[in-house]
């Protein structure tokens, strides 16, 4: 592991050092390494107060030449060739052994004790003109939401800072449009309310819709921590989900985000009707992004009367181990990914939440409400936390160290003067 100031504090215990001009091989793929020396770490104890930084660019640069990690006889590291096979492999392991493997990648690169903790606000409610299956936003829907008009900057500020008290430290707000588009208005006074929350130490993400890249860049310079545009479920489901928006519209926007320097937040939803191979779909189509999204969550559909998917008797729900297992998974392909268990958590018990934290989730939704549907109370979710010996993840610090990393568990392989072509 790097220091925060990107200088070496790995030291040698156990070096191995070989000079190859020859194909390493990985199970299902192969990668092409060229004259490099491959070295075998582990990492000294450092302060306890030391951080990584939070900016998950900066972060992972501070990686760009490590191969892989092992602790436990796994091994795991950040790839963006995965296959379906390989990551249906894992997906439909027994789930005692993804279990087992989750929760040991998840120790590997990651405090397990840490939670982040935002709150997400609806700051426009009602009104969408899409056709998503599921939302209860869609004037193409007959639902007990009714449109209503974009909250008032004073309002949000007033939301955001009620949250921080309870213990949040990223704040979320999203808004029910297709896309910004012209809406220039409505526009200037959300940059208003990026810019007044983060002025508060809370980190600022939005769900707005469909953004360009002038827009993008606006919101960054405002202040924006991370962005929420979720791509729902894999390209072969997603028509029967949505007609209103392409896959590829949700592509451009998540790279107009990326290319503008913000975090991206993307993930899906179980429970649209999707079969398992959708939702290994999804997950190949995260792992293989140019960048590893910085956030995953992952949704449980909260079915509302009046949506073609709450009316639909024939769609199966979803439960803690459909959760649990999509959570294992994308944990274990996107190590370094912050997975957030989502929507749908209120209808989980205490030990089913358990059970999807030790599969690698380490950050959730607080608050009465998600958009508009029902969430955990603020004081519910701190009984959780000291329940299970859980600490929240501070405001604009990176996440702390993997303990068993500090502690010498973890053995890290670097390749020095790295040359990858990817099979």
């Amino acid at each position: 592991m790097m220091n925060r100031t990107g200088a070496t504090i790995l030291r040698a215990v156990s070096r191995k050092t070989t000079s190859l001009n020859a194909r390493a091989v990985t199970k299902n793929s192969t990668r092409l390494l060229s004259s490099v020396k491959i070295d075998t770490y582990t990492a000294p104890k450092v302060d306890d107060n030391e951080r990584l930084p939070n900016n998950d660019r900066e972060r992972n640069a501070l990686y760009s030449d490590e191969e892989s990690r092992t602790m436990s006889n796994i091994t795991a590291s950040v790839r963006h060739d995965w296959s379906k096979e390989e990551i249906a492999q894992i997906y439909n392991l027994p789930f005692h052994e993804l279990m087992y493997r989750a929760s040991t990648v998840h120790r590997m690169y990651w405090n397990a004790a840490e939670v982040q903790q935002c709150t997400l606000l609806s700051i426009k409610t009602g009104g969408c003109t899409e056709d998503c299956s599921y939302c209860s936003q869609s004037t193409r829907h007959k639902t007990f939401v009714k449109p209503e008009p974009t909250m008032k900057v004073k309002e949000v500020l007033e939301a955001a800072k009620r949250a921080k008290e309870a213990g949040s430290t990223r704040f979320c707000m999203g808004a029910a449009w297709r896309e910004l588009g012209n809406k220039k208005n409505a526009f200037n006074h959300i940059l208003e309310m990026v810019r007044g929350v983060n002025g508060m130490g809370l980190e600022v993400c939005c769900t707005l819709g469909m953004l360009n890249a002038e827009q993008a860049k606006q919101l960054k310079e405002a202040g924006l921590s991370a962005y929420n545009h979720n791509l729902d479920t894999s390209p072969e489901h997603y028509p029967n989900v949505i007609t209103t928006r392409t896959y590829e519209d949700r592509l451009n926007t998540i790279a107009n985000v990326r290319d503008a320097g913000i975090s991206v937040c993307c993930g899906g939803i179980l429970g649209l009707g999707e079969k398992d191979t959708d939702r290994v779909g999804l997950l190949h189509v995260l792992a293989t992004l140019p960048e590893h999204p910085e956030s995953v969550p992952i949704n449980a559909l909260v079915s509302v009367d009046g949506t073609p998917l709450g009316d639909d008797d024939d769609i199966d729900g979803v439960d803690a181990f459909d959760m649990a297992r999509m959570i294992a998974t994308a944990r274990i392909v996107m190590p370094r990914t912050m997975v957030r268990l989502s929507a749908g958590r209120l209808s989980f018990s205490d030990a089913e939440q358990f059970m999807m934290f030790n599969a690698g989730a380490n950050s959730i939704f607080n608050g009465d409400k998600l958009l508009t549907t029902a969430n955990p109370e603020f004081d519910a979710d701190q009984a959780l936390f000291d329940k299970l010996g859980f600490i929240g993840k501070p405001a604009h610090k990176g996440p702390a160290p993997s303990p068993h990393e500090q502690e010498g568990g973890v053995v890290i392989t670097k390749v020095e003067g790295q040359s990858q072509q990817y099979a």
